[in-house]
């Protein structure tokens, strides 16, 4: 597993008592006759009392968190279409205290083998605190990789979220994303 950081990101805004988060991936589908670009993301919560191990659940393609808190709403496995091709919404205010923390990362699927964020053509994220726009990449930072994490939301003592923009690339498979993704990599 190799780690790429990337710097084209830019936070704006409120960056404290974060409620209701929207993230929206776009990106443009293969040419016609090559197999299509599949990306997702995925979402992995950590509990209060390990928030560096294993996630203690992951949201991604075909599932929602437990609780319902955590909501993949829209789910493309191509990039057709107009506008966003998937979106996710984190109710940071209605998870339980028993999770401290939350990382958000994009991967892209090998089902038509290796592909990389720069052999995906217009390939962007935005995050959304409301009307208040946290995060924008394009993903030129970590081109050369499979997968990254785009932001890493935690709770203070006070119960209030916080998030840190958190661009770093992985190239690794969407198996072990999913487990390296919340490691500590200060």
């Amino acid at each position: 597993m190799r780690t790429v950081r990337g710097k084209e990101v830019r936070v704006t805004g409120l960056n404290k008592g974060l409620r209701k988060i929207e993230v929206a991936l776009k990106w443009d589908p293969s040419p016609a006759g090559e197999p299509p670009h599949d990306l997702d993301i995925v979402a992995g919560t950590y509990r209060a009392a390990d928030p560096y191990g294993e996630p203690a659940y992951l949201v991604h393609f075909d599932s929602r968190s437990p609780d319902g808190t955590i909501n993949l709403n829209r789910d493309s496995r191509t990039g057709q279409g107009f506008g966003v091709d998937e979106s996710m919404t984190l109710e940071l205010e209605r998870l339980s205290s028993e999770y401290s923390r939350v990382v958000v990362g994009i991967v892209i699927q090998r089902s038509s083998g290796r592909k990389t964020f720069g052999d995906v053509p217009n390939t962007s994220v935005r995050i959304l605190n409301g009307y208040t726009e946290l995060i924008t990449s394009d993903f030129t930072g970590v081109s050369g990789a499979t997968a990254a994490t785009v932001a890493v939301f935690t709770r203070d003592d006070s119960g209030e979220w916080g998030m840190q923009s958190a661009i770093r690339g992985f190239d690794t498979d969407p198996e072990d994303f999913g487990r390296l993704m919340g490691q500590d990599y200060s």
